[in-house]
């Protein structure tokens, strides 16, 4: 696979469908560095994030962070590559509990 076959970009969930809102952060040779990218935007929100429920802090998430996705090659399943709201969902859980 040739280098940088992974690229994120970011849109503003404030902004939802917006296009002007949304930006590149970059492009990645694999896939899991393009997840781990991803996670930590994810992150950052949800920990800066003084909700006290896992409901409230995902509510937040969904209305005001940050949600990036992955566009690369076309992969062998359906399965999406990486879901920004599965995975808040996940971490507002641990984060939460």
């Amino acid at each position: 696979m040739a280098g940088g076959d992974w690229t994120v970009y970011v849109d503003d969930n404030f902004h939802y469908m917006d296009e002007d809102e949304r930006y590149c952060l970059g492009t990645f040779d694999i896939l899991d560095a393009a997840v781990a990218a991803c996670r930590n935007i994810v992150d950052r929100f949800l920990q800066d994030n003084p909700a006290k429920t896992a409901d409230e802090l995902y509510d937040q998430y969904t209305a005001f962070g940050e949600d990036p996705w992955i566009k690369g090659p076309s992969p062998a399943s359906d399965t999406p590559t990486f879901s920004a709201w599965d995975y808040a969902r996940q971490r507002c859980n641990e984060l939460r509990p």
